[in-house]
């Protein structure tokens, strides 16, 4: 993707505290195509980002209530708007400022006057950065591997303890060929959105959400939140998918599909398969470990009926168990 397609599908959110500065930069952005959005304070910001999700945040360092290092740290530490890019802008050309800035979180800088081209050619190139980046599924907007693989690995390296979810939808592929790629996809919204509500309400601040692809999520959470975490998304997920689904089919408890011979196969509906992998006392040295553990773990849950949940065991007879309701 070259720089130059990156313009009008593009929402820029521009925060300063001077009138005159936010329509000037609103100005040469909607010229060159970008949706723009404006905020007169930090504390705005904040709001207008959560609500409306921009691509791009060009972010003033001085501004009353709320100033650009807070925004930015506050943004930076909420996995929903941890992936936007930041720009931030000043008139100061001080050198500890645009470190500190750099330090919470924003990917690159802009003083105070700058020229169009310069803001232009920024703009440009932070957007294309990110959407590189973005390798997660477009409908969900969560991390993709990379940026899992590289949060699992910072967490192994700094000896952290955590619970890594794997959490996967079983028999997606049968309702997604049954009701179409469209149904299909609601699915995958409606799965990410209640694992992500799932998190926000039991989660903790340093919890952390991704999107492998397709139909398989992760969470990585404290070891103590693990099984509330995974329990709610299992049974607001069997609650609200019904749903998704035609009455008649809910009432069989099964899809009828029809393979390539003609022959009608009975596929039991839509439910949800959660292994919990655990890592204390640094016994995880590398993120592979921890894939390799959650795979074994969603083999055996997927063995069973309906959505579970299953964590490793220490015997070595079974090597995992699944959790009761």
């Amino acid at each position: 993707m070259g720089s130059e397609n990156i313009k009008g599908e593009f929402k820029i959110l521009v925060a300063d505290d001077e009138e005159h500065i936010r329509r000037i930069l609103q100005f040469q952005l909607e010229k060159y195509g970008f949706e723009v959005r404006t905020a007169e304070n930090g504390e705005i910001a904040l709001e207008m980002v959560h609500r409306e999700r921009p691509d791009l945040l060009i972010l003033d360092l001085m501004m009353p209530k709320v100033d650009g290092f807070e925004v930015c740290r506050k943004l930076r530490s909420n996995f929903q708007t941890a992936q936007i890019p930041i720009i931030m802008l000043t008139a100061k050309s001080d050198l500890s400022d645009k470190i500190k800035g750099l330090s919470d979180g924003a990917n690159d800088y802009l003083i105070k006057p700058y020229s169009n081209e310069e803001l232009i050619l920024r703009v440009r190139n932070v957007l294309e950065w990110s959407q590189k980046q973005k390798n997660a599924n477009p409908l969900t907007g969560f991390a993709g591997n990379k940026a899992i693989e590289k949060e699992l690995q910072r967490r192994i390296e700094a000896g952290e303890s955590f619970a890594f979810l794997y959490i996967d939808i079983d028999n997606f592929k049968a309702y997604n060929d049954y009701y179409g790629y469209h149904k299909g996809d609601e699915a995958i919204v409606f799965a990410a959105d209640t694992i992500s509500e799932a998190v926000e309400s039991l989660g903790g601040p340093d919890d952390f959400v991704g999107h492998i692809g397709g139909d398989d999520f992760i969470v990585l959470t404290s070891v103590g939140r693990a099984e509330f975490v995974s329990r709610h998304v299992i049974d607001e997920f069997d609650k609200g998918s019904l749903f998704l689904m035609d009455e008649e089919d809910i009432r069989r408890g099964y899809l009828e599909i029809r393979n390539r011979l003609g022959e009608i196969k009975r596929v039991p509906l839509m439910s949800l398969t959660v292994a919990i992998v655990i890592n204390e006392n640094q016994r995880l040295r590398h993120f592979a470990q921890v894939s390799d553990i959650a795979s074994e773990l969603k083999k055996f849950g997927k063995g069973m009926t309906g959505s579970v949940v299953v964590r490793e065991r220490r015997r070595k007879t079974n090597p995992a168990e699944k959790i009761e309701s």
